[in-house]
């Protein structure tokens, strides 16, 4: 074999690889349309295009699949690049996090895929849960992690730093998260993003900025 070329299994490994994204990305697009409940896997391998028969050699049933997209999207969220360097001071930390925080949970679509999660939870409550820990939890304990970076040296006085994360991530989704959601409001500018965060910020230091 020529060096650099790809092996026969290399390349059977990303046509495996291609094929799968291409189930999942199919298959999100009608859970976002149609909901769980409304969603089949006829449809879904039409919106894939790719044969039923296809489609179980990846995936058992809808549930398997509806539960890899989780996993799909946990790992997306991942990516999201929270600047959380303990050397930054927690004004600008914090504000730089509401804002990349805020657009990444109220991105196009975004809003279609959590009421997905939401309504499938109590029926399948560990694809919740793992959602809940993957994502939300996640990034609630990074801020967590440095806040108490913080508390240390006398910066910030945090008597219970988890809380303290958890609120002002719902300080920051305060008149933008909700009505996205539920679809009562659009998408929030970047610019009302800002305003709401930077609002969050100034409430959370006065409370939280040692004196």
């Amino acid at each position: 074999m020529v060096a650099g070329t790809p092996s026969a299994i290399d390349v059977v490994i990303e046509e495996d690889s291609s094929k799968r994204r291409q189930i999942l990305d199919g298959a999100r697009k009608v859970f976002m349309d149609l909901g769980f409940d409304g969603a089949s896997m006829n449809e879904i391998a039409r919106s894939a295009g790719v044969s039923k028969g296809t489609l179980y050699v990846y995936f058992a049933d809808k549930n398997r699949l509806f539960e890899a997209i989780v996993e799909d999207e946990a790992l997306a969220q991942g990516k999201v690049v929270f600047n959380f360097d303990s050397s930054r001071d927690p004004e600008t930390t914090l504000r730089e996090f509401g804002q990349a925080y805020m657009e990444s949970l109220c991105r196009p679509g975004g809003g279609s895929w959590i009421r997905t999660v939401m309504a499938i939870a109590e029926r399948m409550p560990e694809v919740g849960r793992r959602y809940y820990a993957n994502v939300l939890e996640k990034t609630i304990n990074r801020l967590a992690d440095y806040l108490r970076a913080h508390v240390r040296p006398g910066d910030l006085a945090i008597d219970d730093c988890q809380l303290a994360a958890s609120q002002f991530q719902q300080m920051c989704q305060a008149a933008l998260f909700l009505p996205f959601v539920l679809q009562a409001a659009p998408a929030p500018s970047a610019e009302r993003i800002a305003e709401v965060v930077d609002s969050a910020t100034r409430m959370f230091l006065a409370a939280y900025r040692a004196k």
